[in-house]
């Protein structure tokens, strides 16, 4: 102990300066420890390793896209009052009424009571000098002077211009033909009429029509025929076997009244 008391500087000098060896030779290594360390950071930096990427859910948005392509249809008209306020009238003795909407006044009420069809009717009616007496009915003839029955003559070599038909040719005996075979003019059909087979074709319809609000009723109203009702003019544009169109004269809005037959409910 004694000469521990005596020389202690000196053995921790030592013992530092065999610290200080030791660490001066542990330092190349960890030198090149750590440029091995920097040499592969460099190289991952360099070469980084990719990971494959996974299948993607896209279920949530593919969803938002499918709504976002297929918009929501939003009706606000009649009967929705969002932007359809109904107004009310002040009566003189203070009570208050409903002014009535287009659903309850105008071309919504009107009612078709009945729908008949409009003919085309050829029909072989005789013989004579000049060829076959040929009938003729056009109920949807624009002019009325023309929706009577007429009839004209007609051979295969001479048809009259004004006859809706052309004569092609005639089956069976001159004086006694089982049938005559016609061409339509305005659609190049061919069809056939005997004495008792007459050609009969739909050309159009005529529509009647009720209007109760206004106790009015309209009998066999054709196609291009004006009504007047509700404080407006309304056309016939179209007539089919179940419906009739009106179109407004103020601003050409289009109604489509749907024919409901008697023998269904109504």
């Amino acid at each position: 102990m004694e000469f521990i008391k005596k020389h202690y500087e000196k053995i921790l000098l030592g013992l530092v300066l065999l610290g200080l060896t030791a660490a001066a030779a542990a330092l190349p290594f960890l030198i090149s420890s750590e440029r091995q360390k920097l040499e592969d950071l460099r190289i991952t930096l360099r070469n980084p390793k990719i990971k494959l990427l996974t299948n993607l859910d896209l279920t949530i948005h593919e969803a938002a896209l499918q709504r976002m392509s297929l918009p929501p249809n939003l009706d606000y008209s009649r009967p929705h009052n969002l932007f359809n306020p109904v107004p009310w009238i002040k009566q003189p003795d203070g009570t208050l009424r409903k002014i009535p909407t287009e659903n309850e006044l105008g071309p919504a009420k009107v009612e078709v009571a009945s729908i008949k069809p409009l003919y085309l009717v050829l029909s072989l009616e005789g013989i004579g000098a000049g060829g076959y007496l040929i009938g003729i009915k056009r109920d949807a003839a624009a002019d009325p002077n023309q929706r009577h029955k007429t009839q004209t003559y007609a051979s295969v070599t001479n048809t009259p211009k004004t006859a809706p038909f052309t004569l092609l040719k005639v089956d069976g005996p001159a004086d006694n033909p089982t049938d005559l075979m016609l061409e339509l003019k305005d659609s190049n059909q061919q069809v056939s009429i005997s004495t008792n087979r007459p050609f009969q074709r739909v050309d159009g319809f005529t529509a009647d029509l009720k209007y109760d609000p206004e106790k009015l009723k309209w009998t066999d109203r054709r196609q291009g025929d004006w009504l007047s009702f509700a404080g407006d003019d309304y056309k016939i544009v179209v007539i089919t076997q179940s419906n009739v169109v009106l179109s407004a004269k103020a601003n050409d809005k289009k109604t489509t009244i749907k024919f409901i037959p008697p023998t269904e409910p109504r």
